[in-house]
């Protein structure tokens, strides 16, 4: 194949062969005031050096290491070991597309084969999918997947579920019918049991808890669970930091139904907002329901190990009204990544990476809150997020902490009644001097 560009000849017998006598009158079709006459109004080009300088100069404007940030809420700041970029990068994985063809696709099947094998591990389910956009859209597709398996349209949504999964919620279910319920929660941070208790009814089909939820808070799944199957209803668990089940019990070993989340954490930096990794898992008897697809392990004609696409159920690939989604990618690059970081800890590195975090974490809230006006908000047991109540809006004190170059957590004002509240993430990259600092600037800040 050439990939010579056409000439003046080529151009002149393509134009014959239409009837046409110039490339203007392809356009006939767009009106003559929606037509661009002129250039567009772009730079002159320039040359290699002068566009890696121009770069540079405007990476100078990153305060990425001017800061110390003590943010979170779905997005969090781990260590990547040095391995997870450079087996990422290497060629085979470059450019992976759909693996429709498994005798060219074998290396990219058998990695997300083991991603869905790692991912039930976590989770405690018998099937993992092949990954999805993200948190956000996977929490979204868990209570649609309920409402198919269960065919009903009322859906309970903790109110301690991130608010941008909420949000993403409510735009897929505004034109199915469906009734979404928002549940309040507790002193210690919790879904309320009374608030539970009076939505429930036999036309519930799921109820979507996260934990740790949004205030950093581990919500109880094994009672939460037992509540909703008594009345036919679906457990769906979200989870934005996953690092936690590093050292909490599986949510499907607790009852959970179906377990997705956000697999940011798991090697993929930050980036400006994405692109992250969305995962999903679920009881076996509800497979049919799950979207995306799944890579399975079978055998050739020779008897050897082979990967192919098992069950896509996707409206590309099968009738529109019988797809369960319209997901038509599986962030495999993203899932690569969350592989090669989860393969590299292993079980007793991510238990001790998960500790870590308990602990630093505790520390943090131990010496934020010895300082006079702050408190904890939530009784309840945290991983290494929690809240902390200030006299005053946190507005306010956090504009200060940032001049002082510390971004000292999020705000919760549009949560009612949290308005001088702020959610605080401690990971492993906190040192105790990173935290004392915090600790000091914000006693100056008071």
């Amino acid at each position: 194949m050439s990939y010579i560009p056409i000439s003046n000849d080529d151009r002149q017998e393509m134009l014959a062969r239409l009837g046409l006598d110039s490339a203007e009158k392809l356009f006939n079709s767009i009106p003559e005031e929606n037509r661009l006459k002129n250039l567009l109004n772009l730079p002159a080009a320039k040359s290699e050096p002068e566009l890696l300088d121009y770069f540079e100069e405007r990476s100078r404007k990153n305060l990425y290491d001017q800061y110390i940030s003590f943010l979170g809420g779905g997005a969090y700041d781990h260590f990547i070991p040095a391995v997870v970029d450079y087996l990422s990068s290497r060629s085979e994985f470059i450019s992976p597309y759909t693996p429709y063809q498994p005798e060219v696709s074998q290396g990219t099947l058998q990695v997300i084969f083991e991603y869905q094998t790692l991912i039930c591990q976590l989770t405690g389910l018998e099937i993992a999918n092949a990954s999805l956009y993200d948190g956000a859209t996977g929490a979204a597709e868990a209570v649609l997947m309920a409402h198919r398996v269960k065919d009903r349209k009322r859906l309970l949504v903790a109110s301690t579920v991130n608010p941008q999964y909420r949000q993403v919620i409510y735009t897929y279910g505004k034109n199915l019918g469906l009734e979404i319920v928002e549940l309040p929660y507790d002193q210690r941070g919790r879904i309320e049991a009374r608030g539970l208790e009076a939505a429930l009814n036999d036309g519930t089909a799921v109820l979507l808890c996260q934990s740790p939820n949004y205030f950093g808070v581990i919500e109880d799944i094994e009672s939460l669970s037992k509540a909703v199957h008594h009345q036919g209803a679906m457990l769906a668990v979200a989870i934005s930091e996953p690092l936690s089940l590093g050292l909490l019990e599986a949510p499907g070993k607790l009852g959970a139904d179906i377990v997705t989340g956000e697999g940011q954490s798991f090697g993929l930096p930050l980036s400006y907002g994405g692109p992250y990794l969305g995962f999903m898992a679920c009881k076996k008897e509800f497979v049919r329901q799950l979207p995306g697809r799944i890579v399975g392990q079978t055998v050739d004609a020779e008897g050897r190990r082979g990967f192919v696409l098992t069950l896509s159920t996707r409206e590309q690939h099968i009738r529109r009204e019988k797809a369960t989604s319209n997901i038509c990618t599986n962030e495999g690059h993203c899932a690569l990544r969350a592989t090669i970081y989860l393969e590299t800890l292993g079980r007793t590195g991510l238990r001790d990476l998960a500790w870590l975090n308990v602990q630093k974490a505790a520390y943090a809230r131990e010496q934020l809150t010895l300082i006079p006006g702050i408190k904890s908000k939530f009784s309840g047991e945290v991983f290494n997020e929690f809240v902390l109540e200030f006299p005053d809006s946190f507005e306010i004190v956090g504009q200060k902490l940032e001049a002082r170059g510390i971004l000292g957590g999020l705000s919760l004002k549009e949560f009612p009644g949290l308005e001088n509240c702020a959610l605080i993430t401690v990971t492993e990259k906190h040192s105790r001097e990173k935290i004392d600092l915090y600790v000091q600037a914000l006693k100056e800040v008071l």
